[in-house]
């Protein structure tokens, strides 16, 4: 399957500078380059007055070739949220969603065209998987949000040089099974500038539906991202069903895995569930969700639960609002910590995977 062009970002620093020195130019041009890109966000050779006037056109054309071309932008929540709907160089279309809070601005991310995990709730998953996006592919749509962010477009701006805060690859795509650009873009994400963003890993979530050697692997990388396991179900009989993935690794060994992730690194787990009416949120689920968590320790666990997203023409539905809070209080009465996720987005469905679908 056909690539993307190589991009400055799919590079390291002494790679960019490798490179160049290819290209026939200096070195010393990959930090010029890479600070343009990574600081203030922008390709356009026009404003790159410390290059070279002759050949900087044909330069800038080498290091940033196209990779997302925006077919559309919805907003909403007061223009706090912003849906970006991308069109890559071979068609496929992807997400991503900018949405500001007190205090942060983040990003969600998608990390492939498509998705090949198959879970019947996502409107991502009924699509399939097209192909991994590459690392630049990832690192770009970060970049073309602070673009956004500078240009006033979410709204006014509280400070100079105001950009995204906090990263979450739970837009389109398994994160963990694009492994090695996703690892790649994490590296551009926190390396500071010129290399990359410079942004802190605590502010980054990489999220699964529970790859289990990946999130072994995720664990000894010396990264300390925010690690989230997509869980939606505590017994197996259920989370066959809206899980694919668990007919091969069972919840016990993604939790296993989970607290493996915490043993390593220090860093607090977040388990994502979807509350599903009269599927996943009944109190006994709870109650084992908790008791399976509390096995394992105390403190090493956080509990997002989340009201499903609906998509369109799907059977599964949120769950009422009296139910979802008796799932809450159950969890916390066993002690452990549990925060209703804000949702974002429903009028501009703003599940991940539903403007691609319509398009």
């Amino acid at each position: 399957m056909k690539q993307p062009p190589t991009h400055l970002a799919d590079l390291t620093l002494a790679e960019r500078a490798e490179k160049l020195k290819e290209l026939g130019v200096p070195a010393f041009r990959a930090k010029q380059l890479s600070t343009h890109y990574f600081q203030h966000w922008t390709t356009d050779p026009a404003v790159m007055s410390d290059l070279p006037k002759a050949g900087r056109e044909e330069l800038v054309a080498q290091m940033f070739p196209p990779l997302l071309t925006e077919v559309r932008r919805l907003r909403t929540d007061n223009g706090d949220t912003i849906k970006f709907l991308w069109r890559l160089f071979d068609g496929a279309l992807v997400e991503s969603v900018l949405m500001r809070y007190p205090g942060r601005i983040t990003l969600c991310v998608s990390s492939q065209a498509g998705c090949g995990m198959n879970c019947p709730f996502c409107a991502t998953g009924q699509a399939g998987l097209t192909r991994n996006m590459s690392t630049a592919e990832i690192v770009d749509q970060v970049v073309a949000a602070n673009r956004a962010i500078a240009a006033g477009e979410l709204g006014e701006n509280e400070h100079d040089g105001e950009r995204v805060t906090n990263i979450v690859f739970m837009g389109m795509g398994e994160p963990l099974a694009n492994y090695k650009r996703v690892m790649a873009a994490l590296h551009r994400f926190v390396d500071p500038s010129p290399e990359g963003l410079g942004m802190s890993a605590r502010n980054i979530t990489v999220s699964t539906v529970g790859l289990v050697p990946a999130i072994r692997k995720l664990a000894d990388e010396d990264l300390p991202v925010t690690f989230a396991l997509s869980l939606h179900a505590p017994d197996d009989e259920l989370r066959d069903e809206l899980i694919p993935v668990n007919n091969r690794w069972k919840v016990d060994e993604a939790l296993d895995a989970a607290y493996h992730y915490y043993r390593q690194t220090g860093r607090r787990v977040s388990i994502e569930y979807a509350l599903i009416k009269d599927m996943n949120d009944h109190p006994w689920r709870a109650d084992l969700l908790a008791k399976k968590l509390n096995q394992r320790g105390r403190g090493w666990v956080h509990v997002n639960p989340i009201p499903l997203n609906p998509t369109p023409g799907s059977i599964w539905t949120a769950s009422d609002k009296a139910v979802a809070q008796e799932f809450i209080e159950r969890l916390r009465a066993a002690g452990v910590p549990c925060t209703l996720r804000d949702t974002r987005g429903k009028e501009i469905d703003g599940a991940c995977g539903q403007l691609a679908a319509a398009d």
